[in-house]
């Protein structure tokens, strides 16, 4: 487990690109942390350190995923509406596991659904800007 303190989005960004230069493009990286957290912020640095242009990631709140292609396929879920097995399954979440990596807001809500073996992220504010960020299961960053 690595904990890191940000103190502006823009370092949140930076870190999550450190994180990204590690994936193979197979992981899920499952998110714990309220509204206003930092989990789409983490996921544009994430898209960034994939080549893909960090302007067009957004939260996936009522589209449920947002595909993007760069270095590998980021897919993008909100599961803050899910709340059953099979509300998941309708998401069609299953037909994207192993194709890409999977980036996965509000992960609490299918914690138990997860394929693999995710990395979780746990991002608490600490104020304003500054962020308590968590990291389990990824490479040393």
């Amino acid at each position: 487990m690595q904990t890191f303190i940000t103190e502006s989005e823009a370092e949140t960004r930076l870190l999550a690109g450190k994180l990204a230069s590690t994936l193979s493009g197979k992981e899920v990286i499952a998110f714990r942390g309220g509204l206003g957290a930092g989990k789409t912020a983490f996921t544009r640095g994430l898209a960034a350190g994939l080549g893909i242009d960090e302007g067009e990631v957004s939260s996936p709140t009522f589209a449920l995923v947002h595909e993007h292609r760069g270095t590998f396929p980021l897919y993008h879920f909100d599961m803050y509406r899910v709340n059953t097995w099979d509300d998941l399954y309708s998401t069609g979440f299953f037909d994207y596991a192993e194709n890409g990596i999977l980036v996965i807001e509000w992960s609490e809500k299918v914690e138990e659904y997860l394929p693999g073996k995710p990395i979780f992220i746990t991002l608490r504010p600490l104020s304003e800007t500054r962020r308590e960020i968590t990291i389990e299961g990824a490479a040393a960053l």
